[in-house]
């Protein structure tokens, strides 16, 4: 069974960020496009495949339904639901993590 990709507001906002940041400082649409294609693809694996990332540490308190991985230095934090999984966040690793719940 697969679940449904769902990218909160936020999430979609910082991966728009992370296009326009790239595009900035490469002057590339194709590197830009690059990798933006490659963190999509990483969350589509996600459809049936939920699990293969390891719990997110970064999370207080731990809760084993939210799952992070990284990805060209970009860290993707997501919740698993019953039928869902939620795009949370998009962050570059050299940034401080906010905490969240």
């Amino acid at each position: 069974m697969e679940k449904e990709i769902i990218w909160t507001q936020t999430s979609q906002n910082q991966l728009e960020d992370v296009y326009f940041y790239l595009l900035e400082e490469t002057k590339s649409f194709e590197i830009a496009d690059k990798v933006i294609d490659a963190l999509i693809i990483s969350v589509e694996i996600l459809k049936s495949n939920w699990e293969t990332y390891e719990i997110d540490e970064m999370r207080i308190p731990t809760d084993s339904n939210y799952r992070a991985f990284e990805k060209f230095n970009y860290r993707i934090s997501y919740k698993i639901d019953l039928e869902k999984i939620y795009i949370i966040r998009v962050r570059h690793t050299s940034r401080n993590p906010k905490q969240f719940r």
